[in-house]
This record gives C-alpha cells, sequence and structure tokens, in this order.
C-alpha cells in the first residue's frame, strides 16, 4: 500500500510535464506538416509567376527548389522550438557552415548572384541574338550559374554569369528592327552619280528594306584611293545578316555591268635611272 502511494505521488509530479509535453509534440507535428503545405503552395506560385514571365524553365524549376528548400528548413526550425529543442546550437552550427561553404564557394556564389541578376533585370532572355563575355551566338538557356549560347557555326559556348554581368551585353534582338550601316568605295575616275543611281534602284527594287525610315546615301569620305559612299538601310532584325550579303553582291554585279570601279589596295612605284 505504501508503494502505491508513492507511486501516485510521483506520478502527481510528472503527469503535468508529460501532458504538456505530449501537447507541444501535437502542435509541432501540426506546425511541421502545416508549414510544409504552405511552403509547398508558396513555391508553386512563385514557379508559376516565373513561368508566365517566359523565363527559362530550368532556372524555374531550380529557383523554386530553393524557394522552397529555405522555407522547409524554416518551418523544421519552428517545429523544433515547438517541441523544446534548442534550435540556437543549430541555427550557430548551420551560420558557421555556411560562411565556410561560402568563403569556398566564392566564384560560384558569383555566378549564382549574377544569375539572379539576369533573372530579375532580364536583359536579354533565350532566343535572342547577342555579343556577351567576348561571345557572338544566340542564347540557348539561362541557368543559374552559366549561360549557354549557339553560334553562328553552331557551337555550344558556356559563359559563367559573372562575365556576363560584368562585361558590355549587346543584344540584336531587342528590337525589331535594326539599321544596317555600310561603306562603299568606288574608284576616283568612276561616275558618282551613276553609282548613287544604281545603289537607288536595287534598294528601290528590294522588298526587305523597310519604307520608314527612308534608306540613305551619301559620299562620306574622300579616301586615300577611293570614294567613299555611306548606305544607312532599315531592315528586320531577323533579315539583316541575309539582306546584307545578297545586297553587296548586287552591288558588286551591278557596278560590273555599268562600269563603275571598285578600288583595291594598290602601290604605283616610279624608277629613274641615275647618270
Amino acid at each position: 500500500m505504501n508503494e502505491l502511494e508513492k507511486w501516485m505521488e510521483e506520478g502527481s509530479t510528472w503527469l503535468p510535464w508529460l501532458t504538456e509535453k505530449s501537447v507541444s509534440i501535437i502542435v509541432g507535428i501540426i506546425i511541421f506538416f502545416v508549414g510544409k503545405w504552405i511552403a509547398k503552395r508558396i513555391a508553386n506560385w512563385i514557379e508559376q509567376r516565373m513561368r508566365n514571365s517566359k523565363i527559362d524553365n530550368a532556372v524555374v524549376g531550380f529557383t523554386s527548389s530553393i524557394l522552397y528548400a529555405l522555407m522547409f528548413a524554416a518551418v523544421i526550425l519552428m517545429a523544433l522550438g515547438q517541441i523544446g529543442v534548442q534550435t540556437t546550437s543549430f541555427i550557430a552550427i548551420l551560420g558557421a557552415a555556411g560562411l565556410a561553404v561560402g568563403l569556398a564557394l566564392q566564384g560560384s556564389l558569383s555566378n549564382f548572384a549574377s544569375g539572379v541578376l539576369i533573372i530579375l533585370l532580364r536583359p536579354f532572355k533565350a532566343g535572342d541574338f547577342v555579343e556577351v563575355g567576348g561571345e557572338m551566338g544566340t542564347v540557348d538557356r539561362i541557368e543559374l550559374f552559366h549561360t549557354y549560347l549557339k553560334t553562328l557555326d553552331n557551337r555550344s559556348v558556356i559563359l559563367p554569369n559573372s562575365s556576363v554581368m560584368d562585361g558590355t551585353i549587346v543584344n540584336y534582338s531587342a528590337h525589331s528592327t535594326r539599321r544596317l550601316d555600310l561603306v562603299i568605295g568606288i574608284s576616283y575616275d568612276a561616275d558618282i552619280r551613276l553609282a548613287r543611281d544604281l545603289m537607288k534602284s536595287i534598294l528601290d527594287n528590294e522588298e526587305r528594306v523597310l519604307p520608314d525610315p527612308a534608306y540613305m546615301i551619301f559620299v562620306s569620305e574622300l579616301a586615300d584611293s577611293s570614294v567613299n559612299f555611306s548606305v544607312r538601310i532599315w531592315v528586320k532584325s531577323s533579315d539583316l545578316l541575309q539582306f546584307k550579303s545578297d545586297f553587296l553582291e548586287k552591288v558588286k554585279y551591278t557596278f560590273d555591268e555599268n562600269g563603275v570601279g571598285i578600288p583595291y589596295p594598290q602601290m604605283d612605284v616610279h624608277l629613274s635611272k641615275a647618270d
């Protein structure tokens, strides 16, 4: 009987503690599952918004995964704190580990930050023809650490995002139209008016030349061995390269047929006989 009374007395002391702990554990479990559900919904919402903004799919998936991981880690810390686990030491360990990883991966973190800036600022997008990091090509895809280009000769160039953001970015696809600037030289004994009329005739019969702004042809320089014309033509960005090749070819054939000479570098040597 004495032992039973002793057990009842001890139970009266630890039973409230056990009840309190049970409630804390149940609340912690609820925080875990509800927080996980909320984190998943927020990550999916952000992913959908990014897809609606036509951001590269690889970037969308990677970004949403990182956001979900960060929110899930916060939920775990909240749940552990509710149960009674001291999370201060965990946070200190994570902070020290993050500092060590950050020092070891400075270059990668720089590429990561640059990738985030590319996503937010959007200086170019997949499919644009750009010149970045000393390379020129079509943007194949944008990832958080690297940007992939496909060059005109079908090479794949992988550029670190830090080199992309630290240098000059030239986006040739930013506008639907572009101006083509050409310099065409004729010989000094050629007829300037005839050469101008021939080039006008070529451009007037070319459907790819945009009427507004109108093209311009004017003498820009009396060079050492040629009279140079500046030709400024507005075309669609997608037509520029092919039009440039076709126009120069037509100019050469037309000038040859009409006797307009195109000079090339040459040197006159005068010999004299000494007495």
